[in-house]
């Protein structure tokens, strides 16, 4: 029977983002395919981590939990990176006895960043370590002085990472392409993108009303374009008065609010049923990012019938097409405002079809129990 260590700096909804929720797939679908999971993570949440009570029954027999804090420390330049290599020396010490167990290593992130070192410069023996960076924003575009130079801090390390893992864990798309410019061996890469549970993708659409509903889902990151969306949405509000709303689900800070009747902010959304609930009330997701690995918010908004209008980056490209959404040129306000002026002129049956489309999209190439069937097969062939 196998055994794997998953190391992550957090699984959803213990701690929330992307990454988390990819990592929470991963061990519940490892878990449900009878291989052993030991879960190295931590908690920012008022959830007794230890009760793992988002799995089922059956799955928690296979998890092995363990929960290795993150070190803190005063804000400096490159405090991130000074912690995080710190984290991954916690989780080296107490990997270290047990590294003859494993049959694989999975790391996300910087998680893995001492482990890793220790076997490339000989120091240990143990299996295959992989490692999965979530997006490589840090080698994408960057919007403003300030996110360039911490792009610029984590470029060298990313960098080393990747040359120095057995296996390097990749979404497809352009995000291959990136890994290979790196220096990592196509031998090296293992592709598989992020996916959703089958029990729920929606069965059918919200047919499409008069007035459009817009939805931007995930919490507030200079990258994720919000103030270019917002710059776009003053311009939208002058020329389409009443004919849209917009709603935005996430932790959006009040001096990043636009004040007006037609776009609504709801905050951070923990329940599943709800958050569900006020996305099926809108027609289109946008998502105005600089830079992207594979968003979850397009998946979950894909199954959930909606249209994506969505910047060409990451392995966005895998997801949002002509077919399903719009592709917005650039994460730029007046590029972002052509796309959502076209949307709210288009025909509603036109809108229809892209919805109808999406949902089948994900039905057929991105549902979890197929995914890591795949995956396994690659990791263990």
């Amino acid at each position: 029977m196998k055994h794997i260590a998953l190391i992550t700096d957090g699984i959803w909804p213990y701690v929330i983002g992307g990454m988390q929720k990819h990592s929470y797939y991963l061990c519940k679908y490892f878990a449900a395919n009878q291989i052993h999971v030991d879960l190295i993570h931590f908690n920012k949440s008022d959830h007794d981590i230890n009760k793992l009570e988002f799995f089922s029954e059956k799955e928690k027999e296979y998890i092995h939990p363990t929960i290795v804090e993150m070190p803190v420390s005063m804000g400096f330049p490159g405090h991130y990176l000074f912690n995080s290599y710190k984290h991954s020396k916690l989780i080296f010490k107490f990997l270290k006895p047990k590294l003859d167990q494993y049959d694989l290593i999975y790391t996300k992130g910087f998680t893995g960043w001492y482990l890793i070192a220790q076997k490339y410069k000989g120091h240990i023996n143990c299996c295959k370590i992989g490692v999965k960076f979530h997006g490589y924003e840090m080698f994408q575009s960057t919007p403003g002085i300030v996110s360039g130079l911490k792009a610029l801090l984590l470029k060298g390390p990313v960098k080393k990472i990747n040359r120095r893992a057995d296996i390097v864990f990749s979404y497809g798309g352009k995000i291959t392409e990136l890994i290979r410019s790196l220096g990592v061996k196509n031998s090296n890469i293992i592709e598989c993108p992020s996916g959703i549970e089958e029990e729920f993708i929606a069965q059918t659409i919200k047919p499409t009303d008069d007035k459009k509903g817009f939805l931007f889902l995930g919490r507030y990151e200079r990258r994720k374009g919000v103030e270019e969306l917002n710059s776009a949405l003053e311009e939208l509000i002058l020329k389409h008065k009443n004919e849209f709303e917009f709603h935005f689900i996430g932790a959006i800070p009040e001096d990043k609010k636009v004040k007006n009747v037609q776009v609504v902010y709801h905050g951070e959304i923990r329940d599943r049923n709800i958050l569900l609930e006020k996305m099926r009330y809108c027609d289109v997701l946008v998502c105005p990012s600089f830079s992207e690995g594979f968003p979850n918010v397009i998946l979950e908004a894909m199954s959930n019938g909606l249209a994506v209008a969505a910047t060409h980056i990451g392995a966005v490209d895998l997801l949002v097409n002509k077919e399903v959404g719009w592709v917005i040129e650039s994460a730029e306000p007046n590029n972002i405002l052509k796309t959502l002026d076209q949307i709210i002129s288009e025909n509603k049956i036109s809108v229809d079809k892209k919805k109808q489309k999406a949902i089948n999209k994900i039905k057929e190439g991105f549902v979890w129990n197929k995914l890591i069937k795949s995956l396994i097969k690659k990791i263990f062939p």
